[in-house]
């Protein structure tokens, strides 16, 4: 099997790639008969309270999941998704616990909280995400809201995660536990206007320097996951941790565009309604990178439930720079953690 950075890039005609996605691939829902059952097993899910990530929290329940963690900004809105999810699963366990991707804090406890409390972390699915439509920064870390949320918290939370998963898989034996990553197909049509400036991440914090353009900030925000998850998993031993990225397609029925407002608001519901899946096949493609990959899939992008290329600007001689540059300041920027010191340790 080839992994996503040995593909040839995806076609420059990305109609075609739409189309395909949007229309023509049908997703399969999971199954025991398909994924086996998932009794004994702990998932962890972020923003799992609506949307995909309480689809495929549902999906998880159905398979036989023993125990899930739910892990969300509102513990409220945590606890009623978790009344409604135990309609799947009736003899599970599902806890509610608060996970603020905004707060470096909050990812820090929540990490100590599974070491201590969880016995066992078989399956995790980092869901939580923004698409912002306004510019704003996020006050304890000076970040521009899109980055912090959809890169470097995420990348916080897998890295702190991975020593504790390696020590939990190793003490059950049994094969490598998972982390998917929700990643999207948008990361190959930005256009990472300020790829050259130096220091780069801060670039995104000033509208001065690089000028504020909604669809273009979720892309790229999803472009640097990819560039630095694709290094990460070089550090990782795919025998104790897989990780691999997951684009679930355009998808129907979630809140990614909440804070989309009049006209623009009213498009963007349109085109969902008109283009995008429903909300359980998208989570069906979750389920699969999760269940239905190995270690074949470590530091893979996954579309339509397939290993697929990763975003065009990978391939590139900028994208390889980029790649360099993101792995470094991200791993300085989460310097406070031990972040470094954590990856280096995984092989």
């Amino acid at each position: 099997m080839v992994a996503s950075k040995n593909m040839p890039p995806l076609p420059k005609n990305f109609g075609k790639v739409f189309w395909n996605n949007q229309f023509k691939v049908k997703i399969e829902l999971p199954s025991i008969r398909k994924f086996g059952n998932l009794k004994g097993k702990t998932a962890i899910v972020t923003g799992a309270n609506t949307g995909l990530g309480f689809e495929s929290a549902r999906q998880l329940l159905e398979l036989g999941l023993s125990h899930l963690v739910v892990a969300v900004r509102s513990i409220s809105k945590g606890k009623d998704a978790a009344a409604k999810l135990r309609d799947a699963n009736s003899t599970a366990t599902i806890d509610v616990w608060a996970l603020d991707m905004e707060s470096y804090e909050s990812i820090q406890a929540f990490v100590r909280k599974c070491d201590i409390e969880l016995s066992r972390i078989d399956y995790t699915i980092l869901n939580a995400g923004l698409s912002a439509m306004a510019f704003n920064t996020v006050p304890p870390t000076g970040h521009e809201k899109t980055i912090q949320v959809n890169h470097l918290s995420p990348c916080l939370l897998t890295i702190l995660l991975l020593p504790i998963l390696k020590a939990k898989a190793r003490a059950i034996g049994g094969s490598p536990v998972r982390i998917t990553v929700v990643n999207s197909v948008t990361a190959h049509l930005c256009k990472f206007p300020n790829r050259n400036q130096r220091p780069l991440l801060p670039s995104f914090d000033d509208t001065k320097i690089t000028p504020w353009d909604p669809e273009e900030r979720y892309g790229v925000s999803k472009l640097l996951s990819q560039l630095f998850l694709v290094e990460l998993a070089e550090h990782v031993n795919s025998d104790d941790v897989v990780i691999n990225m997951v684009d679930p397609g355009l998808t129907k029925g979630t809140s990614l565009s909440r804070d989309a407002k009049g006209v623009i608001g009213v498009a963007a519901k349109a085109f969902f309604a008109l283009a995008g899946r429903p909300v359980d096949r998208g989570a069906a493609t979750y389920v699969d990178a999760l269940l239905g990959h190995g270690k074949e899939s470590h530091g893979c992008f996954l579309m339509n439930t397939e290993i697929s290329p990763l975003a065009t600007f990978f391939y590139t001689d900028d994208g390889e720079m980029a790649t360099k540059q993101v792995w470094e300041e991200t791993l300085k920027e989460l310097s406070f953690a031990h972040a470094e010191e954590i990856s280096g340790s995984m092989k």
